[in-house]
């Protein structure tokens, strides 16, 4: 089997990269590339995000034909995507961060600011939080609930449907931190940055 994780110049990657090896211990090919060709090989895909909204999609759209391939790899062929922080919050149909940007459309919804409650809370959210599992999820196979994790992130992507919801954590409000639908996988929170927690939730999205 193999894994590529999309390289769009999205920032640092290397902590992802690191994860998913140490994880794979040679069972699993994991490739980091652009190449359009390799990414449609691929048995799974991961799609990180670092940066603005805005930064991200623009990083996609440099790149002919990889918006393309990725709706071709998760929406047609349905293959398993992982797509982390910014790279989930690109599910979404439009972003508001630094101006309005339209997004990958895959799960109907919005990326708005977290309300700070008036400087209650500090943005971006930065640190280690539970996460509220909400429903069950495949990636979330054998670990606890109230789990930590680690963010950061200033923005939350708010889905229409709330049947995509597969956790939440409390910061502010109850921020989106996982969604699952079909084959499609995000955590706003940094599985690679995680600790234990963390590799075993990318060892069961490797394992679907």
């Amino acid at each position: 089997m193999n894994i590529t994780i999309v390289d769009y110049k999205s920032g640092n990657i290397s902590s992802i990269i690191n994860s998913f090896n140490e994880v794979a211990k040679d069972k699993v090919k994991i490739e980091v590339t652009s190449d359009i060709n390799k990414i449609k090989s691929s048995d799974k895909v991961v799609l990180p995000g670092q940066g603005s909204f805005k930064s991200c999609v623009q990083g996609l759209n440099n790149i002919n034909g990889l918006i393309d391939t990725l709706n071709e790899f998760a929406i047609n062929n349905k293959k398993p995507l992982l797509g982390i922080c910014v790279g989930l919050q690109m599910f979404a149909d439009i972003g508001y961060e630094e101006t309005e940007t339209k997004g990958l459309g895959w799960i109907s919804g919005k990326v708005s600011k977290i309300d700070n409650k008036n400087g209650k809370y500090k943005l971006p959210h930065i640190g280690w939080n539970q996460i509220n599992i909400v429903k069950e999820s495949k990636i979330f196979k054998d670990i606890e609930n109230n789990s930590h994790m680690y963010f950061v992130h200033s923005y939350e992507f708010i889905p229409k449907d709330k049947n995509v919801i597969s956790a939440t954590t409390d910061y502010s409000s109850n921020v989106v931190c996982a969604v699952e639908k079909e084959n499609i996988f995000g955590t706003q929170f940094h599985p690679e940055k995680s600790d234990r927690v963390g590799l075993k939730m990318i060892n069961n999205f490797m394992e679907l």
